[in-house]
């Protein structure tokens, strides 16, 4: 019997609105012939099954779901229907899978299994960030989130700027949507004044929000982005 193939599916970055203009109808039409996905969260994975008109009944779709409360040791049994010939998709909660995502773990097993991984086209917040930062983008580096604790923070954001300046490296990284005007009152504080300063917030949005500005400009522009999921990116 051959194998199934796990394919990657891109959801929107936010809310389901956008779908025409970030999800290419091919993924729609072969998600469609899917009905087994590994997904972060059930109840966002449903929603956006039914928001692209998915025609297998929700409660006749099988989910397994891969997030920080997944016991690792039951992963493969996740395996189990593309063993036997199925094809599974493999949801993220919100823009490109394996990205900042914890899918990758299942696409690591896959890959040992010899079962066949097609990575689909649709959003990815960080790649959009740094396309729309004019900042370097041969040399760049994700941090994910920086540290929670103030002086730990703000002694990771000083390497950051060093490694702009000493590797010509692009820095990203994300923060807590209710902490990001915090952060950005950090960075502009702690930051040289010609050190840029990137945020790009709610992104593929109506409400869509991409600026760079010297740190000391910074301090004079007024954005709200409280709440609002943002990349923030530091470049020179």
């Amino acid at each position: 019997m051959s194998k199934g193939k796990l394919y990657l599916i891109p959801t929107t970055l936010s809310g389901n609105e956008t779908i025409s203009r970030v999800i290419p109808d091919y993924n729609h039409q072969l998600v469609h012939t899917m009905d087994v996905f590994i997904v972060e969260q059930v109840r966002t994975a449903r929603r956006f099954l039914k928001a692209i008109k998915h025609p297998v009944a929700i409660d006749n779709m099988r989910f397994y779901e891969l997030n920080k409360h997944t016991n690792l040791d039951t992963l493969s049994d996740y395996l189990k229907p593309l063993l036997a010939g199925e094809n599974v998709g493999l949801l993220s909660e919100a823009g490109t899978p394996c990205v900042a995502d914890p899918g990758a773990r299942i696409v690591e097993l896959a890959h040992q299994k010899n079962i066949t991984v097609v990575p689909l086209v649709g959003p990815n917040s960080l790649i959009l960030a740094l396309m729309g930062s004019g900042f370097n983008g041969q040399h760049f580096l994700f941090h994910g989130y920086l540290p929670i604790d103030g002086s730990q923070r703000n002694r990771r954001i000083k390497e950051l700027e060093v490694a702009v300046y000493r590797l010509d490296q692009t820095q990203i990284f994300i923060e807590t949507p209710y902490r990001n005007g915090t952060m950005l009152e950090t960075l502009v504080k702690l930051l040289k004044p010609d050190t840029k300063i990137c945020v790009a917030a709610d992104l593929t949005l109506p409400t869509e929000f991409i600026k760079t500005l010297p740190a000391k400009l910074w301090k004079s522009s007024k954005v709200d982005l409280h709440k609002r999921p943002a990349v923030f990116l530091i470049g020179k």
